[in-house]
């Protein structure tokens, strides 16, 4: 398989990920497809005239318009001149300053008390040793939900933190509440059987009675289930006369796993069209009922939203969006301290470049160095393997690769390719939601050289 990154100081998987966060933290917004094909044919020493011949544009709209405008972004972002001939050199300098900054910063500060090691797995406690912060993310979302009727939306791959996110910002809530009797519930939709999801009446049914179960209330769901009203007006009078009641002092309604109803698009729109109305019906204050400035909604997805939604009723696009990204050089050091492990920054190089920074992949990793069971060389030779510590790991991926045959051919069009491929919509975000790629506009890529290697490998799936 041919590798991009031949010969160059940084891989190309690295270089798009600095460029993108570097686009990001100027425009708000992520590479572009043209502006990716444009750093492809960059990175392969390409003219403006030969990459406008084999993406279908013209020559002048990439030399003068998509070329100068994205060095432009990056010049501006690192406070330097950057152009289509240095950009490389440029980036392979930013990091390589980056993980010596943070190495020696980390050096020089003292180490916390050494954890209770446990093998992490899931969901990090509230007090756990080794839960890595993001700021700001964590101070926004503590902020947000002490407002009445907020809304955060939390998305990220699998296992990337977000339930352990979603926990912190629940008992931030309850800590700091002004009165004490502020409620949570956290509902996983995965918890719904496949009968639920059969029509909209049935779902909400369920989602009643399953939150006023948590609550430890009578759940009295016929008793406000009307025939003569549909099932959305139905589910807002079971809220506004029996559960918000119930909460005087504010409820804090935290939804997992919502990809589920992502799968139905029969009851999709409806659902996600009721939680968008409560929103606003919280925000027209006085206007509005007042209840609805006790409830609180946490939303928490893996995926991008794929069902068509109207924008004016979807809750997608409506209060705080926290996007999870895999961790930093520096958390990694600041994660490794947390173990009592000294990473010099080859070896700190060399796990990222294993794993880029994927939370769960990086604490594994942390937790056997810890445990001296291996050592770093060692982890890597072995990583992909049946001997290493992600055998079971991959092992999950590849079964579910192997039931969707369709999914299967996408990824290994992926794992094949040296540049980033552009899938149909759909697969490309069920892979992005397993956490096997990474998404760069409509194109993606492995998201780490593991699973590069360790899919690369089997060519028989």
């Amino acid at each position: 398989m041919s590798d991009i990154g031949t010969e160059k100081p940084i891989s190309f998987e690295l270089a798009l990920k600095l460029v993108d966060t570097a686009v990001f933290a100027q425009t708000e917004r992520h590479l572009r497809n043209i502006e990716v094909t444009v750093l492809q044919g960059a990175w392969l020493g390409k003219r403006y005239d030969q990459i406008a011949a084999e993406c279908g544009y013209t020559p002048e709209y990439i030399k003068h318009d998509v070329g100068p405008k994205l060095w432009q972004i990056l010049s501006s972002s690192y406070g330097e001149k950057v152009s289509k001939a240095n950009w490389v050199a440029v980036l392979a300098q930013r990091a390589s300053q980056e993980t010596q900054r943070s190495n020696e910063q980390l050096s020089s500060s003292q180490p916390p008390e050494s954890p209770e090691i446990e093998l992490p797995v899931g969901l990090l406690p509230v007090d756990s040793a080794v839960y890595i912060g993001r700021p700001p993310i964590e101070t926004r979302c503590y902020e947000e939900i002490m407002k009445p009727g907020s809304l955060i939306r939390i998305k990220a791959p699998s296992q990337m933190g977000k339930t352990s996110l979603m926990v912190r910002i629940l008992a931030h809530a309850k800590q700091h509440s002004d009165t004490s009797g502020l409620r949570t519930v956290v509902l996983s939709l995965q918890q719904a059987d496949k009968a639920v999801f059969s029509n909209l009446d049935k779902f909400l049914r369920w989602f009643c009675t399953a939150i006023a179960r948590k609550l430890q209330i009578s759940h009295r769901v016929e008793d406000y289930w009307s025939e003569t009203f549909g099932s959305k007006s139905n589910c807002t009078a079971y809220f506004e006369d029996c559960l918000l009641p119930e909460v005087n002092d504010g409820l804090v309604l935290a939804l997992e796993r919502v990809d589920e109803v992502f799968l139905h698009p029969e009851i999709a729109d409806d659902f996600f069209t009721l939680l968008r109305s409560w929103y606003e019906e919280a925000a027209y204050g006085d206007s509005g009922n007042p209840l609805w400035q006790n409830l609180r909604l946490i939303i928490v997805h893996s995926t991008e939203v794929y069902i068509p939604l109207d924008i004016n009723k979807s809750p997608f696009n409506v209060g705080l969006a926290i996007e999870l990204q895999p961790f930093t050089p520096e958390q990694v050091l600041n994660l490794a301290q947390r173990y009592r492990l000294n990473l010099s920054p080859a070896e700190l190089s060399q796990l990222m470049q294993l794993l880029a920074g994927h939370p769960y992949l990086i604490q594994q990793a942390l937790y056997h160095l810890a445990q001296r069971d291996l050592t770093l060389n060692q982890l890597v030779e072995t990583s992909v393997t049946d001997a290493g510590i992600y055998c079971s790991h991959l092992h999950r991926h590849l079964r579910n690769l192997q039931e969707h045959p369709e999914l299967a051919a996408a990824y290994h069009q992926v794992i094949q390719a040296s540049t980033p491929v552009e899938l149909e919509q759909l697969l490309a975000f069920k892979l992005h939601s397993m956490g096997l790629v990474t998404l760069y506009g409509n194109q993606v890529l492995p998201s780490c050289d593991l699973y590069r290697r360790y899919f690369g490998e089997r060519v028989d799936w």
